[in-house]
């Protein structure tokens, strides 16, 4: 077996499954689940209706780079949303079946094991950062991203004898779970930086269509390439996702964009690791890239949701609402984040996730420790029931 494996921490929530095993909540009380991120509002119906009609696809080999009129519809989409002038169906977009298994893919196809490479991720951060950077024979280096630096990633802690091993850098923004957007001056510097050191970025933008404010959309990182002059998106690939975005997670369905020369790099490494998405499925993505209204929609039920539980919730635990996601990213009293996940469950029959199991320990310090991350996927009756009880138990 591969020896890496044992190098692979276990998952936050098969922690959390321990940390709760034997515990009995109210038996009044029903379990609302606040844990995960999976969204939980009605996947559209023209993108089902796509899906159904296109089943008899299922007779055909799919190609791995997708039909043309998928990789368009991605194309004319991201040029919408992120005012592109030009982005290249053929060459600078391809499918791939949810940002998740893209996001691992990536790291094998890009680093090369034989220079003691290093990949950079957030810390916090969502672990196949780091389980793609251990099976591909590199080691992380993790940035804290703390309150006291506005959540940001500090690149410059980075030693300056680490810079020449980095080869892979993992951004997310909007983040998991802090929801910080970066700002065109921290994107400015990193494309500096990987011009000077010739790493590739990997920009995980799963939650950019998840925002409250309809007239400011969160910058993205083929936008911010655009606007400082960076027209091929050289270094960068963006990945983008429909499972936040049009409530379908089981469709895995999500696509990557940018630099061609990476991506003719990547596809070559698809084609041989095999996954490519079905005709059904593409057939069901293009509907849901060329349509809007149901993504409108669905950023108004979470902005109802944060308009009615964060206030609830700042009784208890302090929190402000974040730039994008859907996420409360809560302080603990006290700062023992299991303690009060244990305490939420036992009491209130609600499972939320310590931060702490989101991140490691850098200089003897877990950056995510004294947080709860509350994902606000439920439905607004279900995530107000939830505020309720966080406001009525004792400080």
């Amino acid at each position: 077996m591969n020896p890496d494996l044992d190098r692979l921490q276990p998952y936050p929530f098969e922690r959390l499954r321990r940390l709760l095993a034997g515990l009995s909540p109210p038996a009044g009380l029903a379990h609302i689940n606040l844990s995960i991120g999976e969204p939980r509002h009605p996947t559209p119906p023209p993108l089902l209706a796509a899906l159904r009609a296109a089943l008899p696809g299922l007779a055909q080999y799919p190609t791995t780079q997708g039909s043309a009129e998928l990789r368009e519809a991605i194309a004319r989409w991201a040029m919408r949303r992120y005012r592109l002038p030009a982005l290249d169906p053929a060459s600078q977009v391809l499918p791939v079946n949810g940002s998740r298994e893209a996001l691992f893919a990536f790291a094998q196809a890009v680093v090369d094991r034989s220079r003691a490479p290093l990949v950079i991720s957030p810390n916090p951060f969502y672990q196949i950062y780091e389980g793609a950077a251990l099976l591909a024979g590199a080691e992380p280096l993790y940035l804290p991203t703390t309150e006291e630096h506005d959540w940001r990633m500090r690149f410059e802690d980075v030693p300056a004898a680490d810079w020449p091993r980095v080869q892979l850098v993992y951004v997310c923004s909007p983040a998991n779970p802090t929801g910080r957007v970066m700002t065109l001056d921290e994107w400015r510097v990193l494309f500096e930086l990987a011009d000077r050191h010739r790493f590739v970025i990997a920009a995980d933008e799963c939650y950019s269509e998840i925002y409250c404010d309809e007239g400011n959309p969160p910058l993205g990182a083929l936008q911010a390439a655009h606007l400082l002059g960076r027209d091929r998106c050289q270094r960068l690939v963006a990945f983008g996702s429909l499972s936040k975005r049009s409530n379908a997670p089981g469709l895995r369905s999500g696509f990557v964009a940018g630099d061609a020369a990476v991506l003719a790099q990547f596809l070559r490494y698809r084609t041989y690791h095999g996954n490519a998405m079905s005709p059904p499925v593409q057939a069901a993505s293009i509907a849901a890239w060329s349509d809007e209204a149901h993504v409108i929609e669905n950023r108004r039920l979470y902005a109802a949701k944060f308009a009615a539980v964060t206030p609830l919730v700042q009784r208890l635990l302090p929190v402000e609402a974040p730039q994008a996601a859907f996420y409360l990213w809560a302080r603990a009293p006290g700062g023992d984040d299991q303690a009060w996940a244990r305490r939420l469950f036992e009491q209130a029959h609600l499972t939320v996730l310590p931060g702490s199991y989101l991140a490691r320990s850098v200089g003897g310090r877990n950056p995510g420790a004294g947080y709860l991350r509350i994902a606000l996927v439920a439905s607004l009756d279900e995530a107000n029931e939830a505020a309720q009880r966080i406001a009525g138990l004792n400080p």
